[in-house]
């Protein structure tokens, strides 16, 4: 049976300025400077340079008082309304004023090739037929961005002939993917990591070296990839001065091949590391700054402000064009506006949370040495700014600090707690510290195993269970003992 009934419910909803914030606490200096370029492209309001005095107290006020809706029809008019900036008004955005005997030039600018691009331009030089070509370029289409064809040779034959409609047998695939693994890089087109070996070393001068490297990746690779070199001299019956420099032929190769051609020239230039605050050490006293010397200062553009209020001066005149346009005006500026405000509050935010932690670890800023950093939780920062644990991880996510030591990301200060033998609450980065040294300082003929880096911590004072050394030896990227034996 249906039923009608009233409920009454209290919900929280951001608003769109508070979404906005949000957004923009997680953005880095470098992805900042492209927000605030592409806004200003987008909202004619906005333009570069300080705000003057009398805009920042106008900004504070009204920019014009509330019109009420009545005064524009029937129509429903909020100017209060937020509109976002996909919202496209209708009126006219460019104009027809181009005479067709002007002289139109591209500028010729310089691009990177990806990878897949100068696999196929080498394909170009290959004297082989249209069919022939037609499934190079499909096995090419296959190589993934490590330089491997992870497809086997049917599954490629049985999609060529649904998606292309043409047929060819296993041995015409088999002989463009030989031809594809013939071109540079070496290594590319290889099924798997043993055969993209043996495509690099096959393209050396062939010395004892590098044959008795190619012996061990024929019949020994699984006991090359396991370390087992007892196992591999035993078996291809070599000694030890062979095995050592057939090996130091081996790791002279690339495992994926296609790396030094993955992305284009933007996408690389972007891995360039900005810090977004700098802080300066003044004989014990640490001054914070924010890294905003490429971003610009905005402001709210004077005559759209004037346009709007002479617009709303004359309302006993208005028709409706002119109507559309303060409500086009009026959300510009407000759009402006939020945006503004959101900047400011973003740094704001910024400098406290980053002032928070220098007081926090303060002895790490003024001695650089890892060893005096305290064990530090997002919630720790959020106690003493007043922040949400949220807003804290936003604001340490992404973002670098360039201090006299180096440059650091907010995460490398936040670590978790233990403690010793003494009582004394210490970071888990000190034992990790102690940890990488340990496996540095080892006999690499016989590594430490997990079980022997515990005893080692224990000695100097920290009893952790074996499991928590493992946990920490994958942290630090160190591989296990097996796999960090050399000969």
């Amino acid at each position: 049976m249906l039923k009608q009934q009233l409920q009454q419910k209290l919900q929280q909803k951001l608003s769109p300025a508070q979404i906005q914030m949000i957004k923009m606490l997680e953005l880095p200096t470098l992805e900042l400077e492209e927000r605030i370029m592409q806004e200003m492209e987008e909202n004619p309001v906005l333009e570069e340079g300080p705000e003057t005095p009398e805009e920042e107290t106008h900004a504070e006020e009204e920019s014009i008082e509330e019109t009420d809706s009545n005064d524009f029809g029937d129509e429903d008019f909020n100017l209060d309304e937020y509109i976002s900036d996909d919202d496209i008004p209708d009126y006219k955005l460019k104009a027809n004023n181009i005479s067709k005997d002007d002289k139109h030039e591209d500028i010729p600018f310089s691009a990177g090739m990806t990878f897949h691009e100068n696999l196929l331009e080498q394909l170009g030089l290959q004297h082989i037929s249209p069919k022939e070509r037609t499934i190079a370029e499909f096995v090419i289409g296959n190589i993934d961005e490590d330089g491997y064809l992870r497809r086997p040779i049917e599954s490629m034959v049985d999609d060529l002939a649904f998606q292309q409609n043409i047929e060819c047998s296993d041995e015409e695939m088999q002989k463009m993917v030989t031809l594809i693994q013939s071109l540079d890089p070496a290594g590319v087109g290889a099924r798997n990591l043993q055969e993209c070996l043996l495509l690099q070393i096959q393209r050396k001068q062939q010395t004892p070296e590098v044959k008795c490297a190619t012996r061990i990746l024929k019949n020994t690779f699984e006991e090359f990839s396991k370390k087992h070199y007892d196992k591999i001299c035993q078996k291809l019956d070599l000694s030890d001065d062979d095995l050592k420099l057939a090996i130091n032929e081996i790791i002279k190769l690339n495992p994926r091949p296609g790396n030094a051609w993955s992305g284009n020239l933007y996408e690389k230039s972007m891995t360039t590391l900005v810090p977004d605050f700098i802080l300066e050490n003044d004989n014990g006293e640490i001054s914070i700054s924010l890294n905003n010397s490429n971003i610009p200062e905005l402001r709210i553009n004077k005559e759209y402000n004037d346009m709007l209020q002479n617009y709303v001066a004359s309302k006993d005149n208005q028709t409706r064009e002119m109507k559309n346009a303060i409500t086009f005006v009026k959300q510009k500026i407000d759009s402006a506006r939020w945006f503004i405000d959101a900047i400011k509050q973003r740094n704001e935010t910024l400098l406290n949370t980053m002032r928070a932690i220098v007081e926090f670890q303060k002895d790490f800023f003024l001695e650089g040495d890892e060893t005096y950093l305290r064990p530090m939780i997002l919630k720790d920062i959020a106690d003493r700014t007043g922040y949400d644990v949220s807003t804290i991880s936003r604001v340490s996510n992404s973002k670098y600090v360039q201090t006299e030591f180096g440059v650091f990301p907010l995460k490398f200060f936040f670590s978790e707690a233990m403690t010793n033998d003494a009582g004394e609450e210490i970071s888990t980065r000190e034992i990790k510290k102690i940890l990488q040294e340990s496996v540095d300082a080892e006999n690499k003929k016989q590594p430490l195993t997990d079980e022997q880096l515990m005893q080692v911590l224990k000695i100097q004072g920290y009893p952790i269970a074996r499991r928590t050394v493992a946990k920490y030896r994958e942290q630090l990227n160190i591989p296990v003992a097996r796999l960090r034996k050399e000969v």
